[in-house]
């Protein structure tokens, strides 16, 4: 049995690891962290997400906690990962847990922790949570009481996590606006728990929603994982093309990620898509301040920041590291290449919902559709295309890759100096004119990535070329 914290919580398949008894003793470890910090009294928010027996999860999770005399507060309902976090802050909670596997494949389950700033848990809390779990692991002991008992005696309470979230972020862009423009949105939440949550935002004028994948089917049918990346997305742009969409928007399982097409049923990277929501806030919004991105994320906010004179930090992978940051900047923006952005004003953490309404504002303030929005990106910040390739390997090969990519110090990738090398996450070669390739280990699934941008898809395919031939997998 292996139980470890990874680029955002632990993550298994419920035929291995993942089980009602690890997950109580996963709770036990937060439960004696809480202690530790004296602030258990503070209460935990507890969520999970639509897949096979989250519910479940959930409820071990509460038994655990109400057998430590830590209050509980349940949502009543599958919830987006960032639904649960605003809620846990905005409840002033010692801490929160997600039951969830985010984007993974459907036999897959997570438990993310939250802390009570509600971003993803630095790392050094990390370390101290990995600390008191193994401490729990050693004994195989927990304290716990049935979920019904703790509700009679008031130690977990039941509550719908909804409103509270809804209230917040339609004050964070020009709502009425979105509702009384007209647009027709294709919204696809990919059976996750992010349903109905857009609709409810922006209808109730002239602007109309078609929700596609909305009901609830843990075996997430049609895709290998409920990720919002172009392969992904064929019913999207399909719904679009049927129906004359102006935009299609996805949301991944818990809701944290943002996938977007537009209105000719084109997928729009997340690359673009950050950078088009940076220049949102900057231009549009008028904002001033630190923007955040993951080593994996554009280039493109680098020469956003050099135009608008705003500055730039970039970050390992994971809002782990994106999140501290933007506390401490109180950037305007974070992003990270898997799809995840986070906003001042907001929780410093992803959120897809969120980032989609930024998304209809941009395109309300400008009265621009997607397509043109990027053509304008281009026109400021030049050409920029990306790919990245997810390899898998066995387990023993790991060693002689690292070795691999410790020993290759290449001069020149895809026809282009290699003008620095950052180790910081992987191996990110940078490139001529801010451009780049990586190559590390996910931190969540047992795959090798492969990443590229470049100024042409000829160009990006042979970074990752190199970058495979590097590792020789």
């Amino acid at each position: 049995m292996s139980i470890r914290f990874g680029t955002d919580g632990w993550r298994a398949k419920p035929e291995d690891d993942f089980t009602v008894e690890n997950v109580k003793l996963c709770t036990q470890a937060v439960c004696n962290y809480l202690k530790s910090r004296e602030i258990a009294d503070n209460g935990l928010m507890v969520g999970y997400d639509t897949r096979l027996d989250s519910a479940a999860f959930a409820e071990a999770v509460a038994e655990v906690a109400a057998g430590n005399s830590i209050p509980v507060i349940l949502c009543d309902r599958p919830a987006p990962t960032p639904v649960v976090s605003y809620n846990l802050v905005r409840r002033d909670c010692a801490a929160g847990v997600v039951i969830t596997a985010s984007h993974n494949p459907y036999d897959w389950n997570g438990f993310k922790f939250k802390p009570g700033y509600g971003g993803s848990a630095s790392e050094e809390i990390i370390s101290e949570l990995e600390t008191c779990l193994n401490a729990v692991l050693a004994e195989q002991r927990y304290l716990s009481i049935p979920v019904s008992n703790a509700e009679k005696i008031g130690l977990v309470e039941r509550v719908n996590p909804e409103l509270l979230y809804l209230n917040h972020v339609a004050g964070l862009v020009d709502l009425r606006s979105i509702r009384n423009a007209g647009l027709n949105i294709i919204v696809d939440s990919m059976y996750g728990a992010g349903s109905g949550y857009i609709r409810q935002l922006v209808e109730g004028g002239t602007t109309h929603v078609t929700e596609i994948r909305n009901e609830i089917d843990p075996t997430f049918p049609g895709m290998k994982q409920p990720e919002p990346i172009d392969q992904n997305l064929e019913p999207l742009k399909e719904k679009i093309w049927e129906s004359n969409g102006d935009v299609g928007l996805a949301t991944d399982g818990d809701a944290d990620r943002l996938g977007l097409v537009d209105e000719d049923g084109n997928y729009i990277s997340t690359l673009h898509t950050f950078a088009l929501i940076c220049q949102h806030l900057l231009e549009n919004l008028g904002m001033q301040g630190t923007l955040v991105r993951s080593i994996t994320m554009t280039c493109m906010i680098n020469k956003l920041g050099d135009f608008h004179k705003v500055p730039v930090i970039d970050t390992p992978v994971g809002f782990k590291h994106l999140g501290p940051v933007m506390i401490e900047e109180d950037a305007i923006a974070a992003g990270e290449e898997s799809g995840g952005y986070g906003f001042r004003g907001h929780i410093p953490e992803r959120d897809g919902i969120l980032s989609a309404l930024m998304i209809l504002d941009m395109m309300v303030k400008t009265d621009k559709n997607p397509s043109d929005l990027v053509l304008d990106l281009i026109d400021l910040v030049g050409p920029h295309h990306y790919n990245r390739i997810d390899l898998t390997f066995q387990p023993e090969e790991r060693k002689q890759i690292e070795t691999r990519l410790a020993e290759a110090r290449p001069t020149e990738i895809g026809d282009m100096i290699v003008k620095d090398i950052d180790t910081r996450d992987g191996y990110r070669y940078v490139l001529e004119n801010g451009y780049w390739g990586l190559i590390r280990f996910s931190g969540t699934e047992p795959l090798l990535r492969l990443y590229a941008e470049s100024k042409s898809l000829d160009s990006v395919n042979a970074i990752l070329a190199e970058c495979r031939n590097i590792v020789g997998v």
